[in-house]
């Protein structure tokens, strides 16, 4: 029997009053890869995103992440899939290490596997520090090690670095860059940043508008161009930053 992809969507619409923020998108994506999501804002990528992780239901068509739907197996999705948001709120008023143990604890985790993220996310000099007293990086490095506390089959982050400078921008890239090489995990990651796609990823999807304009490795995609703006400025005549 075939193993199931990590992600799949068939035929995905999704609509806000008068804006269709997703046109009927199909998407496979594999376990093990990472997988980024390429697009200007208002693209749809966070919309995407939101209805894989259970968040908004499509209007019509089928998601299915990890063979499973969210309709049917909701409890299980939740022990499978870790989080990270553009801006993830916390207690202020707890420290560092505070913060890591009462989400470790919603999981049943002991305090091993709590150190084992303080260190990956090179927070341990901070582990005493109230979470208000955190710098943006900091912050957001801390949102990504609780969305590992479970050891996610499947780690989905929407542009996580946005706000932050390029040296706090590169401490999360190295973060991501150990996991992938120590664990099968599949990462989704959506973003506007080329150069974010082009250090984490090797499977790029650039989205438009609501739908996929084009998806492939890095050199399927750039061919002869110079880099993935180069190709988005082809297909719809803008940057990608704009």
């Amino acid at each position: 029997m075939l193993e199931q992809p990590a992600i799949e969507a068939k035929k995905v619409f999704k609509s806000f009053k008068t804006v269709q923020a997703v046109k009927g998108v199909d998407l496979q994506i594999e376990r093990g890869h990472f997988v980024a999501i390429l697009g200007p804002n208002g693209a749809g990528k966070t919309t995407l995103v939101e209805m894989i992780e259970g968040i908004q239901t499509p209007d019509s068509g089928e998601i299915k992440v990890l063979g499973k739907t969210w309709k049917n197996h909701s409890a299980e999705l939740h022990r499978e899939i870790g989080l990270c948001l553009q801006d993830t709120r916390f207690i202020d008023k707890l420290r560092v290490i505070e913060t890591l143990r009462l989400f470790g604890s919603f999981y049943g985790l002991h305090n091993d596997r709590v150190e084992e993220v303080i260190d990956l996310v090179g927070l341990d000099e901070k582990r005493r520090a109230y979470v208000v007293n955190l710098s943006g990086g900091q912050k957001q490095r801390l949102a990504i090690g609780l969305s590992l506390l479970n050891k996610p089959a499947i780690l989905l982050l929407d542009e996580p670095t946005t706000g932050l400078d390029p040296n706090a921008r590169r401490e999360i890239w190295a973060i991501l860059n150990r996991m992938k090489e120590e664990s099968n995990a599949t990462l989704l990651l959506t973003t506007h940043y080329m150069e974010e796609a082009e250090q984490l990823c090797d499977y790029v999807i650039i989205m438009d508008q609501g739908i996929i304009l084009k998806e492939g490795t890095k050199n399927e995609l750039l061919g002869e161009k110079k880099s993935l703006d180069d190709l988005f400025i082809d297909l719809t005549g803008r940057h990608l930053n704009e």
